[in-house]
Formats: structure tokens, C-alpha cells, sequence
């Protein structure tokens, strides 16, 4: 009986990785390069790697970059959650609303899953078409238009919401037809222009 084939661990494979991801990878791609995790924590006692999270490493020779908190909440989701909601309102600048929390967008068929949430992140459910994604490095954020209807259907402070919305449509990211839920949302606090 021949023994599984032990792969070799590659340094190479796993920094090509990490350069992507603003120096992080999870257990998965860190094992798909090699590195068990008794490598990883042998790795972590040498200095040259850190474990910020259950099953996330950071490379620790990577300059600290903007959005890490971002790309460990979407590597998080196995890369298939966006950040969406007041978040990606921060990320694309408008209004000035400041999250306390990453707000990520996981997949709809993921609703019935269990699995612990890291804290810090707030999960919403719907699926992100590919057009109304954005990119802020290695995260993918939901773009101006889906950003601001989402806020609109989860109550964001009128205020906010105008201010959000007027800046979008004065720089061009979006135009008054893409803002119907907005619209709607803000009708009882004396509409959009006001």
C-alpha cells in the first residue's frame, strides 16, 4: 500500500500566495503550499509568521497595508463574502459614517450554515452579482449603487443616507435611476434633495 504523497513545504508558493492577500493566508492555501500546521506553528516561534486569527496567518516581513481588517474578514468567508453595507459606504467615501464593525455579504445559500463568527464582522445574506462588486485591494466591496440600496433597505440614518447619496451622484458613481431605494427610504424625511 503506497503512502499519501507528502508535499514538500514551498516557501515560494506560500509567499506568492500571501502577496495577493496583503501577507495573509488561511490554513487551506498555507496546506496547498505545503505547510501543515505544526510547520505553521514552528514557523510562528521563529518569528516569521503570526496567527492574528483561527485559521489565518500573516507573513510578518509584509508592510502593514490599508484594509487588512477587510481581506481577513473576506479570506474568513473562503473568498466568497463582499464587503457591503456602511463598510463599503467608508470604503468608497461617502457620507461620514465610521463602522465599528466590518459589514460582510456572504452568499444567500450560506444563511443556514453554522460556523463561528469571528467578532467584529456583522453578516448579511443576499448574492452579489459581479457587476455590482468593487475592488478596495484584495477585497472585493459591493459597488456605489448596490452599497447605497443596501443601506437604504437596513435603515441607515436618513441623514447619512442623503449625504451618502448626494455625494455619489455629485462625483458620478451613480444616477438618480439607480437610486429608487433610496428614494423610497428617505420619502418619509422629506425626500433626497432636501
Amino acid at each position: 500500500m503506497m503512502s499519501p504523497e507528502v508535499k514538500r513545504p514551498n516557501w515560494d508558493r506560500l509567499y506568492e500566495t500571501a502577496a495577493g492577500q496583503s501577507g495573509y493566508v488561511t490554513t487551506k492555501q498555507a496546506a496547498e503550499a505545503g505547510y501543515s500546521t505544526h510547520l505553521l506553528r514552528k514557523h510562528i516561534h521563529a518569528g516569521r509568521i503570526v496567527r492574528p486569527q483561527r485559521g489565518m496567518y500573516r507573513l510578518v516581513h509584509f508592510p502593514v497595508e490599508d484594509y487588512e481588517e477587510l481581506v481577513t474578514a473576506w479570506l474568513w468567508s473562503d473568498q466568497t463574502g463582499v464587503v457591503s453595507h456602511q463598510t463599503a459606504l467608508w470604503l468608497h467615501g461617502l457620507s461620514d459614517v465610521l463602522p465599528a464593525q466590518v459589514h460582510l455579504t456572504l452568499p444567500e445559500a450560506w444563511r443556514r450554515r453554522r460556523f463561528r463568527v469571528p467578532a467584529g464582522i456583522v453578516l448579511h445574506y443576499a448574492d452579489v452579482a459581479s457587476d455590482e462588486r468593487s475592488w478596495f485591494g484584495p477585497a472585493p466591496a459591493t459597488n456605489a449603487s448596490r452599497t447605497l440600496s443596501d443601506c437604504a433597505k437596513s435603515g441607515l440614518s436618513p441623514e447619512l443616507l442623503r449625504q451618502a447619496a448626494q455625494q455619489a451622484l455629485r462625483r458620478g458613481l451613480v444616477t438618480r435611476s439607480e437610486l429608487v431605494d433610496v428614494e423610497t427610504a428617505l420619502e418619509p424625511f422629506g425626500g433626497l434633495a432636501q
